[in-house]
């Protein structure tokens, strides 16, 4: 009986998904809910960007704490959707439908300074950028940045002296 409650219980954790919305949903509900915003930049040609949806956001860890901390945000850096975003509308005006592949880059992708996919990037309960975190993370690489701005840990750190004895310290408690 044990070994089937134990079963159905991984179930469950394996069908649980990271609740992506938009940037906009995401700073309406900051509005009622005040939450830090997660935003996951990526292409639809990227490999990295493929394992971290596979491997990183599939973890039951990584999904249970950006569920109850964050707000997630989805957003292709070369799509063409219109985003209204501090009083301000960013598209894709070079965005080509027919090309394979790599296409124009976002005006938003631009303004955040995005430069490397997958880029993370962090927002304040105000929708003001943290920072933005490029490159593919394992579930405990990420670990280390959602507690860190979750905690609001980062306000204490300022010199690399500090960053480096906060990232030795850290003690990762996600599985996998």
């Amino acid at each position: 009986m044990l070994s089937l409650v134990l079963v159905s219980h991984m179930i469950e954790a394996q069908k649980q998904k990271i609740n992506w919305m938009s940037l906009e949903e995401a700073i309406s509900a900051q509005a009622v809910t005040p939450k830090k915003i997660l935003m996951d930049v990526y292409t639809t040609w990227c490999g990295p960007c493929q394992m971290l949806d596979k491997n990183t956001f599939q973890n039951p860890d990584v999904v249970e704490f950006i569920n109850e901390h964050y707000y997630a945000v989805k957003f292709n850096a070369e799509g063409d959707e219109k985003i209204n975003f501090k009083d301000y509308v960013f598209e894709n005006p070079n965005y080509d439908p027919k090309r394979i592949g790599r296409n124009a880059q976002h005006q938003l992708a631009g303004a955040l300074k995005i430069n490397a996919y997958p880029t993370i990037v962090f927002f304040n309960e105000n929708g003001e950028t943290i920072l933005p975190v490029p490159g593919y993370k394992t579930p405990n690489q990420l670990e280390l940045y959602l507690k860190l701005f979750n905690n609001d840990d980062h306000e204490g750190i300022s010199t690399q002296e500090q960053w480096d004895a906060y990232q030795s310290e850290f003690v990762p408690q996600f599985k996998g």
